[in-house]
């Protein structure tokens, strides 16, 4: 797909061996247009995967995250339920997304399933955290992410690391969302 194709378009996400292989889009006026239109703009109840609107890819943020639906058949992002388990992540620990300016890889360094309330001032909402205020702030998220994590994964991350949080469905919880989340490397 090409992103003259959508001008929508701001990036490629793939986790190697898996299904997730998608363009990635985003809209800042209809935020959630992808969530139920394909790249082309027709409807679908597939969607798109798409960036949270305050996300800035190009910068980026502190934190891009990206969203797609838990489909029945293993598409977009059901994928990722698999990373409840610590022996499928130690053979799928990157994630590459690669925006029209710049590749990259990111290294898995949680992965957690939280309720999304808005009226719960307890509930972690992982989506507030796009850009740290400062070094605490950022460690805070970190630390957070770390705690809520199913396993260790040894990766960590400091404030000027840039991270990619990738979310979906999940229906532990009520109104769950198995939420991924990683730190940029070289490429």
């Amino acid at each position: 797909m090409n992103p003259s194709a959508n001008p929508d378009m701001v990036g490629w996400i793939k986790i190697n061996d898996t299904v997730i292989n998608y363009p990635v889009m985003q809209t800042k006026k209809i935020p959630d247009y992808y969530l139920n239109h394909d790249f082309y703009k027709n409807e679908s109840e597939y969607g798109c995967p798409y960036v949270q609107a305050n996300c800035d890819v190009d910068a980026p943020s502190d934190n891009v995250i990206i969203y797609a639906h838990h489909m029945n058949d293993g598409s977009m992002f059901a994928g990722l339920e698999n990373y409840r388990s610590k022996d499928y992540w130690s053979s799928h620990k990157t994630i590459s997304f690669d925006t029209l300016n710049k590749k990259a890889n990111y290294d898995i360094l949680a992965v957690f399933a939280v309720p999304v309330d808005e009226s719960n001032k307890n509930t972690f909402k992982f989506y507030e955290f796009v850009n740290a205020y400062d070094s605490e702030h950022y460690s805070s998220f970190i630390s957070k992410c770390k705690a809520l994590s199913f396993y260790e994964t040894g990766v960590s991350a400091k404030q000027g690391d840039k991270l990619l949080t990738l979310a979906t469905c999940e229906y532990t919880n009520n109104n769950g969302r198995l939420v991924v989340v990683a730190k940029r490397t070289t490429r």
